[in-house]
């Protein structure tokens, strides 16, 4: 069986036992964080899809550590005018067991 969840505006199919990086969320390292924004399930044969989410359904992850992604340079010019930026970005992320889908 395997869901998909939406977390930090983005949507990410998960299936029991998963490890997962999602956006940044608060808690440490062995909290218990719920999903109820859960947009589908899928089992064998059966498929339950939300309009846009499922009534009941939710999704239960671990974290496991709070960490930043790699960095990003981001580089702007502009010719003939002498305009140069350089900027790095690393985004925070959470990384999450997947213990149980229910629903």
């Amino acid at each position: 069986m395997y869901a998909v969840l939406r977390t930090g505006g983005k949507q990410y199919k998960v299936a029991s036992g998963d490890l997962v990086e999602v956006e940044r969320i608060a808690g440490e390292a062995g909290d218990i964080i719920d999903f109820p924004e859960v947009l589908s399930l899928i089992d064998e044969d059966d498929v339950k899809v939300g309009t846009p989410l499922l009534e009941g359904a939710s999704v239960k992850g671990e974290i496991i550590a709070q960490k930043r992604g790699v960095k990003i340079l981001v580089f702007k010019s502009k010719k003939r005018k002498g305009y140069r930026k350089r900027q790095g970005h690393r985004q925070e992320l959470t990384q999450l067991k997947i213990t149980e889908i229910s629903g």
